[in-house]
């Protein structure tokens, strides 16, 4: 029987565990924040007062078994003076089916069905939700896209109203033998799935270990001079009684020169693999040279890589399941 692995995450970053995760025979579960309010997303949901799709979008294109033609259109941005201005199809798609289902879960059932997705994935709430963040200073931000624009550090992340948590996302958690808390943004996209209080529980009660797959750079405003340890203090800082059981770290070595235009562009620098600080927090460490250039001459993780340490890890000998 193959092992049930959650992934929690959001758009670009999840996507990259998971399109080589889901080649490796493990049953998977992606569990999906649904609170960015930006681009075409930000429009539908002031328009249809719906939970965000865009990274569900994402999620379903990077499980799917279509050919890439079929990925491509189902990303496809129309570019026009109309309304449609920015759409992505595929968001398009999946706020036509919830309006005739009356469910996010089952439009992406059915999308997930039309696009060939052998896995099963969840947004964390069927709710309309807003995070909210305190800054360092004590200055409230409101809204997602708001969040990652403020450069201040953040020292609290909180939803405006508390939401009603996917029954099918905690079923998941509580028949894991894996949670996997995502590359990607650190308050957008991972901990806003971690921070209901209903998820809350359900990940303390859990008997699967806690894996966290590290950013390879900064994030300007959110994790400025992290190192990888610092990542897993504010991950700690939310999972009530558990804590990070495993980190997956890149210790790539990155040309000085492609560094250099990564903190002139967008102000990011590599993240530290500090292994001593790590070692004290009591997480164990798997580090390799996981990323690569990407043909825009942007940096990502090797897809397969990442995901043969995931599945090397839940089949050594060592591994095993809280009591």
């Amino acid at each position: 029987m193959n092992k049930k692995v959650v992934v929690f995450g959001g758009g670009t970053g999840i996507s990259f565990i998971l399109r080589g995760l889901k080649e490796f025979p493990v049953d998977i579960t992606a569990v999906i924040t649904v609170a960015d309010n930006g681009r075409s997303t930000g429009k539908l949901r002031n328009e249809f007062n719906i939970p965000a799709v865009g990274d569900i979008r994402q999620v379903i294109t990077s499980l799917s078994r279509v050919n890439q033609d079929i990925k491509n259109l189902l990303s496809y941005r129309f570019n026009t003076s109309s309304d449609l201005d920015g759409h992505a199809l595929g968001n398009l798609m999946l706020v036509a089916d919830m309006k005739m289902t009356g469910s996010l879960t089952k439009a992406i059932e059915n999308l997930s069905e039309l696009l060939g997705v052998e896995h099963k994935i969840y947004p964390i709430t069927e709710d309309n939700v807003t995070i909210m963040a305190e800054t360092e200073s004590g200055r409230i931000i409101e809204g997602e896209e708001e969040i990652t624009k403020c450069l201040e550090k953040k020292k609290n992340l909180f939803y405006k109203k508390e939401p009603a948590i996917s029954k099918e996302a905690i079923k998941a958690v509580e028949e894991a033998d894996l949670i996997i808390l995502s590359v990607g943004s650190l308050y957008t996209s991972v901990l806003p799935n971690i921070i209901g209080k209903d998820m809350k529980k359900a990940i303390s009660k859990s008997k699967a270990k806690i894996m966290y797959v590290c950013n390879a750079m900064t994030q300007p405003g959110e994790t400025d001079g992290f190192a990888v340890s610092d990542h897993i203090k504010v991950l700690n800082k939310y999972l009530l009684n558990r804590t990070v059981d495993v980190v997956i770290a890149s210790n790539t070595e990155i040309p000085k020169d492609l560094l250099e235009r990564y903190h002139r562009a967008e102000e990011k620098e590599q993240v530290i693999v500090d292994r001593k600080n790590i070692k004290d927090l009591g997480t164990k460490l798997i580090e390799g040279d996981l990323i690569i250039l990407n043909d825009d001459n942007t940096l990502k993780h090797n897809s397969i890589l990442l995901a043969s340490l995931i599945f090397s890890y839940m089949m050594r000998n060592d591994y095993v399941i809280r009591n």
